[in-house]
Parts: structure tokens; sequence; C-alpha cells
């Protein structure tokens, strides 16, 4: 439908474009321009420039430009006509077109409007309801006072079916639509949250889109056996992999410090704020993904995790570098006690946690710290098998430069040559002699093994449409291969546990034991896509490492390889573009031909 030119210009008019791009970008004034890094390509210098009076924006980097309407239809994906509808809706501007056309656009603010009541509601109820005096009490244990609560517009869901429903008189099309709550087997409109806290998720403009809802400590559920945590589910108005819970109130210290503090939780965030630490968000119910680091880099340039010290070692490593490369962004690590978390921490040493943060190291350090702290120093082959442990998360960092100022490092730590850590380093991963006693067989934890074929394992257990998109030669771990061969020859995971126990092969019993338990985070054709991507350029890298070993031992001649590494690269570039598809089958049937499953 053709919009009024006047109408056009009125919501141009009405639009501060400064307000609109800084919900997505962190700008900072400059004389009468605002600047900040552009959003739709990669830099470390800002070089987004935007002028408040006439509307505009501009990249001097990529020469992106437009007014309000080309942001937001740059940034969204949507067609001239939906956003202005947006932005009309946003600046209060009536548009004169039919009631057909805005139906999407009513439906929209129709959802958003029952999720802000749902806040408000369930709010009022924490701060007045005598059914929620438990809840109030749990939240003072927890440092989290009234005016806490009423920062976070914390709320309580009364232990009853329907109240909510019930009290904003929500029929069945908003309620499902908004994820508040759906129709049960019975026909009745059925609440999603039940007594639960409730933590309200805000996109970066401050609207509600979603909830998180904590069960209280103790609750007796009766036969249910209910999650600790409970999240909305994805709606028209709700993404989990875009949204950052408390990025609306982080936004300002985020931009002010050019850091964003990363956590695993909600009330870990709000102890961060408490502890004076306000650049604080977290994933809502999800791991740490593309999409989040996305939204990260155009307000600050620096990603603290603020995990659980195991947790963060934990991290996808592959995939941090990945990202710190693409995004140009540093990532670091919060080091934080053992068996601490940020809410733990704020409430026994705050200055801890303030310090946790401010002397944050990167995350290449962090995992060689954990590392280097676990091994015995004291005796040559305590050394030996710590520098060996040390050169597998060496290997990860995809920067020849950076592993070369590690590999210092470490030889400093160990007291070894560093030449001699570097040709081990070059050689590549070698089954690794025993000094000393051999010890009993140990489970290893998916921790010490490649992410990326562990996420391919739990998607393969979990997720039955994912297996076409997995072959064996993808597992270049032995333990990951084995697990993946048990999984493809058994009828269940059950029965592959069995059949790797009763082989004697403790290893890859104990880590399907795990993946089997394990939750999948996103479950989408994206989400499985990446995770597919992550396993080919991990096994392809391997893969690589080899070739260029035995080119440099004479084993094949340098046309050949040059020719393959060549090709097997240009490939490796194409991953996550258009031609995705042509070099995932293209970089299969390599490793298939080359049998890179087992290094």
């Amino acid at each position: 439908m053709a919009l009024a030119d006047d109408d056009i210009a009125q919501v141009r008019a009405a639009t501060d474009i400064v307000a609109l791009i800084s919900e997505h970008v962190a700008l900072k004034k400059s004389g009468r321009r605002w600047s900040g890094l552009c959003p739709f390509h990669a830099e470390k210098t800002p070089s987004f420039s935007v002028n408040a009076e006439e509307g505009r924006y501009y990249c001097f980097g990529c020469r992106a430009s437009g007014d309000a309407i080309t942001f937001v239809r740059e940034v969204q994906h949507l067609d001239f006509v939906d956003a202005v509808r947006q932005l009309a809706d946003r600046a209060g501007v009536e548009l004169h077109e039919d009631a057909s056309a805005g139906a999407a656009r009513h439906e929209r603010q129709e959802l958003l409007s029952a999720m802000a009541a749902a806040v408000d509601w369930y709010h009022d109820r924490l701060l007045h309801a005598p059914d929620a005096r438990p809840a109030r009490e749990y939240l003072t244990s927890r440092g989290i006072g009234g005016d806490l609560a009423r920062q976070f517009r914390l709320g309580w869901a009364p232990d009853d079916w329907d109240a909510l429903s019930r009290a904003l008189h929500l029929d069945e099309r908003v309620l499902t639509g908004t994820g508040l709550g759906f129709v049960n087997q019975r026909g009745r409109r059925q609440d999603a949250m039940r007594a639960r806290i409730i933590f309200p998720i805000l996109d970066p403009a401050g609207h509600p889109v979603a909830l998180g809802g904590r069960i209280l400590p103790g609750r007796d559920a009766g036969a249910r056996v209910e999650a600790k945590y409970k999240n909305s589910p994805e709606t028209p108005i709700y993404s989990k992999r875009r949204t950052l819970y408390a990025l609306n109130w982080a936004k300002e210290d985020v931009i002010r410090s050019g850091e964003i503090v990363v956590c695993e939780g909600y009330t870990d965030v709000i102890a961060l704020f408490a502890a004076g630490v306000t650049r604080a968000v977290a994933t809502c119910g999800t791991a740490l993904g593309e999409e989040h680091f996305r939204t990260m880099r155009n307000f600050a340039q620096r990603i603290v995790l603020a995990y659980d010290a195991d947790q963060a070692g934990q991290s996808a490593a592959a995939s941090v570098y990945q990202w710190e490369r693409q995004h140009e962004v540093d990532v670091a690590v919060a080091r934080l006690p053992r068996g601490s978390d940020p809410a733990e921490l704020a409430q026994r040493d705050p200055d801890a946690l303030r310090r946790a943060v401010a002397e944050a190291i990167p995350f290449l350090a962090f995992r060689l710290e954990r590392v280097l702290e676990s091994a015995n120093l004291a005796t040559v082959e305590g050394r030996a098998r710590a520098a060996e442990s040390a050169l597998v998360v060496l290997r990860e960092h995809p920067s020849e430069l950076v592993r070369d100022q590690y590999v210092m490092e470490v030889a400093d730590r160990l007291r070894l040559e560093a030449p001699a850590l570097r040709q081990r380093l070059s050689e590549g991963p070698r089954e690794v002699v025993t000094l000393s006693e051999p010890a009993p067989p140990r489970v290893r934890e998916p921790a010490s093994l490649p992410r990326p074929g562990q996420e391919a394992l739990r998607l393969w257990v979990h997720v039955a449409r994912a297996r076409d998109r997995f072959v064996p030669a993808y597992f270049v771990d032995p333990v990951q291969r084995r697990v993946f061969d048990a999984l493809r020859e058994a009828d269940t995971p059950g029965e592959a546990i069995d059949r790797l126990a009763a082989s004697g092969d403790d290893d890859a019993a104990g880590v399907l034991a795990r993946v089997v338990v394990d939750e999948v985070g996103e479950e989408s054709d994206e989400a499985v896509a990446a995770v597919v991507s992550q396993l080919i350029r991990h096994a392809t890298r391997t893969a690589l490492r080899e070739l260029e070993t035995q080119l440099r031992r004479g084993e094949i001649t340098p046309d050949a390889a040059n020719v393959t590494i060549r090709d097997v690269k240009e490939r490796l570039e194409w991953l996550g573009t258009a031609e995705a598809g042509r070099a995932e089958e293209d970089l299969r049937d390599w490793l298939i031909d080359r049998g890179a499953s087992v290094p």
C-alpha cells in the first residue's frame, strides 16, 4: 500500500535519529555530530557519523548512508512501508491507511502492551501481595532489596493457574502470542509462570518483551519436577539469540567505559549492578552466540566474561577467537574464585568482584592459567605434561603471532626452552607418553575436548533432524569419533553407552553419558548450521596442519600441497556466505577422501 508523502515526512520529522540509532550503536557527541562504530561493517576506529539536525547518517568506511527509515530497513530487514509503520508507532504518528494494512503493526503493539501490563502486574504483586512474602525474603537473602527490585522491575507470579490471565483479561491470541500463557488440555487459559520470581526482559529501547522466572528454593511442587529457571518462548516480539538481559539499563555505562560484562544469570547481573558494575548483561537461557556478539560489538570493543570460573573455561574457544577476529572485539575473562559466581561473590566480597572485572585477562591467557595452575611444576615430568596441555590450548588460537607470544610466557613459567615449544607447536598434537606410574582410567570432562565436536554430539542426540549433517570425518578427536561411531551403530544413546562401557572405553562412555543429559541451546536451523560450520572449520584446519607438516617433511610435493591448501582455505572463507552450501559439500568430500577423522 502507498503511503502519503505528508505522512512519511511527518514520521521523519518526529523521529529522533540519534535515539533510534543509539538503541543499536554506541554514539558519542563529537562537535555537532554523533559518531560511533559502524553497525554495517566491522571496524575498531569509529567512522560512522550521525547528523541529528538533518536526520541522516553516513559511514566513511563502508559508505552506508540514509535516514531513520533507511536505518530501520537495513537493521531489521524490513520493506519501506513496514519501516515507516514501525517508526510511526514509535513516534506516535497516525498514518492514513486502511485497517487491513496495519493489522500486523496493530498486533505487535497489542503484544507489547500486554507484556508491559503483565510486568507491572507481577511487579505490584511482589511489592505488596501477602503471598509474595517468601519471594521478598529470598531476594533480601540474596542481597536484592526493595531499591534493586524496583530498578529491575522484579515481580512475583502467584501459585495460581490463571491469575494473570484473569486480572488482565487476556484473550487466547494475546496470551499465547506473548508467551504469557497457553490453553491447556481442558481448553482453559493457563499462565506460563506460576509461583516464580519474575525477571522482566526488556529490549534496548526499554520495552518489556519477555520474562524469566525463578522458582523459590525448597518449593514443594508435588509430583511435578520443575526447572529452576523458566524463560519465555520465542514470540513475534522476542528473539532469544538477539536479546541480552539488562542491556537497556547497562547501555549508558557500556558506552562510557567501552566495555560490556557478560554473566550467566539474571541475579548475577543485578549483583554486579549492586556492586557498582553497571555495565553487566546476561544471555536469556541460551549460550553466548553469534547474534549476541553482533549486538555487543555495536556498543563496546571489550567483552568481559564473568561466569563461574569453570564455566568460563568451558566456553567455545574456537567460536570466541572467530568472533574476536570477525567483529574486532577483545574477549577477556574475570578471574572469579573457583566455585563462586558473581551473585555469591557480590554478597561476600563486593570489592573482590569489582577487582575481578577490572583485572580481567585475555581469554587465551585465562585458559592457559587454568592449565598451569593445576599442574605439578615441581618435577620435570609434571612440567612436561603441563607443556603438552598448554600447547593444546595454544593451538586453538588462529593467530601465529599471538601463539608465539604465549609460547614465550609458557616457556618461562615451566623453565623450558621456547624454541623447543615452538617446534612442538608446529608439529601438531601427538599422543602424550606417560612419564609416571599409570593412573587409573579417568573420564575426560567435555571441557578438555574440542567444543565443536561436543556441540555436534549434543545435536546428534537431541535434534534428530540434524543428524544427516554430520559425517565421521568431521570428528578429529579420537574420543569424540568413537562416541559418534557408537551412536551411528546403536539404536539408542543408552545402547551406545553400554557398548562403549562393555568394550572398556570409559572415556567415550563417560563423554556420551554427559552429552545425553546436557541441554541443547538453540535448535533452529541457523543454530544447527552454525555448529556444522564450526565443526567443519575445526576438522579442516586440523587436516591443513597435518598437510603442512607433511610438506615440511618432504612427504608430498610442494606443487600438489600448495594447490590443495589454497583451494581448501578458499572454501573455508566461503563458509558463512552465500556459497556456504557448496563449501560445506566440497570440504566434506575432501575430509572424507583424506581420511582426516583422527589426527
